[in-house]
């Protein structure tokens, strides 16, 4: 049965300025989970007689909100750390003692597919709640063969249990394993030699992901990922410019990367460089805020070179704790000065771009999924506004209205 959508007020998030202000009573209608025809009410449209009608009720509907940068599948929590930081600790005293992100690795390998994923549902729910109907998932907390390809097999299981769409990421390159240390070279060869090709063989990684920083890879260690990722046919990503500026990002062009993540570093060489090559700048403000960072990243340099920028939650057991895509686009604005209207299509046209999806998912137009997000607003500039207010009325993922 095909589905019809009436009296919605469509954010459209199509390119120009159209594609941000709200339609007149609009009408959508779906076929086979794709979006066959848009137009307003008053227009006749040709639909199925035995579709099925939902009445939007006049409330806004936007593409369904994309999450395109996650760390969701883990063990263990760090709120100790936190404490611990705020009553004086320091990041170096916290891990001598066993603690930071090799705490989470220990924890998650020692947990069962099982166990992953039923403390990962929660947090899913989170996001769903705040109008996600895409995310992605990156490993990178198991660290070796058998532990990343774990995280990514939870990642695609998600589906099963949840209405989301799962895109993920392979993040072997995310810190150096204790059985690696002062062998950082080595532990390159192991991802580049085992883990990308059985995650490419196996179909469980959709892109491969390095933090290319003076705390984790060199730009030559970063290099050798990306040709080996490239020779498996993955496209890549990277966790570039957010303590330093390596050059990460600009490496990460010349690969054609799909996104270049936190960039609260990036100079203006970099911005040209991910402008010819048409790589997204994804803007973490959650690790932004949690860390009381200083180094903003660069929005007018990125800005004039129009370059897409996306917004995602981070989602992380050390430096990003928040399961709620709603509230980045308060912190997008309030904290990087980006625009309601920026903030959204970050995480919709453009945090489908991200993702390599921004021909299916991000937009509604003839031909995307559909996928929607339904809200009890009048403004799409409420998104960004407030948060803690129910505004959330329902998901609608593949043409299926789901009331989580």
């Amino acid at each position: 049965m095909n589905t019809s959508l009436i009296n919605a007020r469509l954010v459209t998030c199509q390119p120009g300025y159209e594609g941000y202000q709200p339609s007149p009573l609009s009408k959508v209608v779906i076929k086979d989970g794709l979006i066959d025809a848009v137009g307003p009410m008053e227009q006749s449209i040709e639909d199925d007689d035995q579709s099925l009608s939902i009445d939007c009720e006049g409330k806004l509907l936007t593409p369904g909100f994309i999450d395109c940068h996650t760390h969701l599948i883990f063990a263990g929590q760090r709120s100790n750390e936190f404490e611990q930081r705020l009553n004086g600790q320091s990041y170096q005293d916290i891990l001598n003692a066993g603690g930071g992100i090799l705490s989470t690795v220990r924890e998650t390998r020692k947990a069962s597919h099982q166990e992953l994923l039923d403390l990962a549902l929660p947090r899913l729910d989170g996001l769903i709640s705040s109008g996600v109907t895409s995310i992605e998932v990156k490993s990178g907390y198991g660290l070796t063969l058998e532990d990343e390809l774990k995280m990514l097999r939870v990642a695609k299981d998600l589906s099963q249990h949840r209405a989301i769409k799962v895109s993920t990421t392979l993040l072997a390159a995310h810190t150096l394993p204790p059985e690696y240390s002062h062998r950082s070279d080595d532990y390159v060869d192991l991802i580049c030699e085992e883990i990308i090709p059985h995650a490419a063989e196996h179909r469980l990684a959709d892109s491969i992901d390095v933090f290319c920083e003076s705390i984790g890879f060199n730009l030559s260690q970063t290099e050798r990922i990306f040709k080996s990722a490239h020779q498996h046919g993955l496209p890549i990503k990277g966790h570039t410019e957010q303590l330093s500026n390596l050059g990460g990002s600009a490496l990460a062009a010349k690969y054609s990367a799909l996104s270049v993540d936190h960039i609260e570093y990036l100079d203006a060489i970099g911005v040209e460089a991910i402008a010819r090559s048409g790589t997204v700048a994804t803007l973490l403000p959650g690790a932004f805020y949690f860390l009381n960072e200083q180094q903003h990243p660069p929005i007018e340099l990125l800005r004039a070179a129009n370059v897409p920028m996306a917004l995602a939650t981070d989602l992380n057991p050390g430096t990003s704790p928040f399961a709620n895509l709603l509230l980045m686009l308060n912190m997008g604005c309030t904290l990087f000065g980006l625009t309601p209207e920026e903030a959204l299509r970050g995480v919709t046209c453009h945090a489908a771009k991200a993702l390599g999806l921004s021909e299916s998912r991000g937009q509604i137009a003839v031909g995307y999924e559909a996928d929607f997000t339904l809200w009890d607003i009048q403004s799409p500039a409420e998104l960004s506004y407030q948060f803690g207010v129910p505004i959330l009325s329902s998901r609608i993922v593949d043409g299926v209205r789901i009331n989580d």
